[in-house]
């Protein structure tokens, strides 16, 4: 995948109202991603083979469209070092949505939603770990991803 500039959205996209965007999901999963990170961005390339299903979409937070959503469901896209994963209105974060996240995919994935039993302080204890970590041991990108025309139709900012 390309990268490409976040900020090529143009005007429209900021003038769309939240039912529009939120419409935009057509009822599926949206999962918000940090656009910068090459570890977010490598997630992202993990997951779009393995839903078999297209189930989920994809947004950056960085976008004006991940701004906005994310402002309208009570989150400060400027404070946001997690994954977030918002699903029939309610939005899951850290450790939560990754897990829930991999129950939606095909394969052998599913089984490690297992790990929902581990308290959520353990898990969310190792994902802030990686979290604190993933610019150093992934690196920055200055752009966001450009997904390929196929996958394309999953992005929200594209």
């Amino acid at each position: 995948m390309e990268g490409v500039n976040s900020d090529r959205m143009g005007d429209r996209m900021k003038e769309q109202t939240i039912e529009e965007l939120t419409a935009m999901t057509d009822g599926h999963p949206l999962i918000f991603y940090d656009g910068v990170c090459g570890f977010c961005q490598r997630i992202v390339q993990f997951i779009l083979p393995r839903d078999r299903n297209a189930r989920f979409r994809f947004v950056a937070i960085q976008s004006d469209i991940g701004r906005k959503l994310l402002l309208h469901h009570g989150m400060d896209p400027d404070a946001l070092g997690t994954f977030v994963l918002l699903d029939r209105g309610k939005v899951y974060t850290r450790s939560t949505a990754g897990l829930r996240v991999l129950r939606g995919l095909g394969g052998g994935w599913p089984l490690l939603y297992a790990f929902m039993a581990v308290p959520r302080p353990i898990r969310d204890a190792v994902y802030e770990w990686i979290a604190r970590h993933r610019y150093r041991f992934f690196g920055r990108s200055d752009a966001c991803l450009l997904p390929d025309s196929k996958a394309r139709e999953r992005f929200l900012d594209y």
